[in-house]
């Protein structure tokens, strides 16, 4: 148990577990034929028994077995996923991962040692689409503080496919990296163009290191003739400054709308006196944001379509 962690905490993370465990298996289900659902069951039944050899071989082998369709979610089919945050985001898996990840789960966990083992020998075969799979599989693993380097390895890769799995729309980093490597993680979501909105984490973790070090990416931009990514502010905005106040006026005063937009939300979010004045010249934005009309949620849809 984790010092600042009581049994009722670690019941109720339990219990979370089961529930997330319950929820994949039906997904499964729903989303496989009957013949590949009794084929994947059997497997399930020599991993749970420890044989990392019928995992390795099963591993490889699920796409063969299930196909590779986008998963199919029914309305209901996340109730008890909560324990995975509000944001996570499953209906863009598809079947295969959805079966390597259930099939992840059934890995015993009562030796650490063992399962690490298993788990980190299937991280060293992997082609492409069995790391993205795995790297997916991170906020469903036992003993989550093993992987913040394997995690913090993957930020490192230039496969835009298993860099996707780790930056988008997975809770893993923002709950278990430390700074330097989260900062790492948003710095390459910027520079490979990924969907930053789909970080999940990106206020909560956001930082004074972070915002300087983003500024001076907007500075190598600008100076190169190049466009700066509007969601780069969203990341400052708590940070604002006399030191990069200059940064945020240039974005207020840019010809392109969404610019101008980004600025508004930025000083909306600051409590930078300077920045708070410069939102009252913006009166028709401050206005939308105010009703709701304007977010970083109707900026990305206009910078990431």
């Amino acid at each position: 148990m984790l010092p600042f962690e009581s049994e009722q905490s670690v019941e109720t993370s339990a219990t979370a577990a089961e529930s997330i465990h319950y929820c994949l298996e039906n997904l499964v289900k729903q989303n496989i034929s009957t013949d590949a659902w009794e084929w994947l069951s059997q497997k399930a039944s020599s991993v749970r028994q420890g044989d990392n050899k019928e995992l390795n071989l099963a591993f490889a082998a699920i796409p063969r077995k299930t196909g590779k369709a986008p998963v199919r979610v029914p309305d209901t089919g996340l109730d008890n996923m909560n324990g995975l945050g509000q944001h996570f985001v499953i209906n863009r898996w598809t079947v295969d991962r959805l079966s390597r990840i259930w099939l992840l789960m059934q890995v015993p966990k009562d030796n650490r040692q063992e399962y690490v083992k298993g788990i980190e020998a299937l991280f060293s075969a992997a082609e492409m689409n069995e790391l993205a799979a795995l790297y997916a599989s991170l906020p469903f693993l036992s003993y989550p503080e093993q992987w913040r380097t394997r995690c913090a390895e993957g930020i490192r890769s230039n496969i835009g496919f298993v860099l996707e799995a780790i930056i988008c729309f997975n809770p893993y980093p923002a709950d278990q990296l430390d700074e330097k490597a989260w900062n790492q993680l948003v710095l390459k979501a910027f520079f490979t163009e990924k969907p930053v909105n789909e970080v999940i984490g990106l206020d909560e973790r956001s930082n004074q290191e972070l915002a300087n070090t983003l500024c001076d990416y907007a500075h190598e931009r600008w100076a190169a003739g190049r466009q700066v990514n509007p969601f780069l502010w969203r990341c400052v905005a708590p940070f604002i400054n006399a030191e990069n106040f200059a940064d945020i006026r240039r974005v207020a005063a840019s010809e392109n709308p969404v610019d101008r937009e980004a600025a508004a939300l930025t000083c909306y979010n600051s409590k930078y006196k300077p920045a708070q004045e410069l939102l009252e010249n913006m009166n028709e934005l401050k206005q939308l944001i105010e009703r709701g009309d304007l977010s970083w949620e109707t900026v990305a849809q206009k910078v990431y379509v």
